[in-house]
């Protein structure tokens, strides 16, 4: 007599392990970037996503035989929006922190750049320091280690939060802030621009780790440890064979490893 509901038993475990084995492929990977953290994710004038961390995650897809596709998000909802499967890992300059760490795993960092305040040109702002920016009005984009850092040591200043990178960028050359805390690398492209001639680094760098994590990696899932394990093997086969190098010098005339 067959044991029909034993043979239902097994198929049932064997097709699970099965579709298991298959995720653990990683053969199709969904990449969330923000697309307004210009140059190292964008959208141009097509509607296309562009720049560093884009090309760095497509060059990983490359590497490891994977179908990569792009989700644009906005950056306050881009690690809920992880959580909630609507992609599978975040490439988007994030910085590796504590705090982030409590609800996502990282991959290794794939760059480290520091911070630093940006100001009017000719200005009266010399000293950087909290009681140099004592009564003053401050500027970062919003749930970033900038604003964290800005709102945790400046406590007698007016601390100012956007949205965007942009936004914040804007508001400092119209006057309606009297500097910025952003990422040194993101800012250059900026300041050489005609919106922001008005405008220059002031201070020194800020790369405390407490605040601004151990560099930029890629989030995924905690529970999508064959995707992060993958990722690392990727990455340190671009940063081997010369494709991390040449995606590097692109866009910076310095290494950001």
């Amino acid at each position: 007599m067959f044991n029909f509901k034993g043979m239902a038993a097994a198929a049932l475990a064997i097709a699970l392990m099965s579709g298991s084995a298959l995720a653990d492929e990683w053969t199709k990977i969904r990449v969330g970037t923000e697309g307004a953290y210009k140059p190292f994710n964008y959208i141009d004038s097509d509607g296309k996503l562009q720049g560093f961390d884009v090309e760095i995650a497509q060059a990983l897809c490359d590497e490891m035989k994977a179908e990569c596709t792009f989700v644009a998000q906005d950056w306050d909802g881009i690690i809920p929006a992880l959580l909630a499967k609507k992609y599978d890992v975040i490439i988007a300059s994030m910085s590796i922190t504590e705090e982030r760490m409590k609800q996502v795993d990282f991959t290794d960092k794939y760059y480290n750049t520091p911070a630093r305040f940006m100001a009017k040109k000719g200005g009266a702002i010399t000293d950087t320091s909290p009681a140099g920016l004592k009564g003053k009005v401050l500027g970062a984009q919003s749930s970033t280690t900038h604003s964290s850092y800005l709102e945790d040591n400046y406590k007698d200043s007016e601390i100012k939060l956007y949205a965007t990178q942009d936004e914040a960028n804007a508001d400092l050359a119209a006057g309606r802030v009297d500097a910025v805390l952003a990422d040194s690398v993101v800012t250059l492209d900026w300041l050489g621009s005609d919106a922001g001639s008005c405008c220059e680094h002031i201070g020194e760098n800020y790369n405390d780790e407490k605040w601004f994590g151990k560099g930029a990696g890629m989030a995924v899932r905690k529970e999508d440890t064959a995707l992060k394990d993958k990722l690392n093997v990727a990455l340190k086969a671009i940063l081997e064979n010369g494709k991390y190098k040449e995606i590097n010098d692109k866009y910076f005339p310095f290494p950001v490893y």
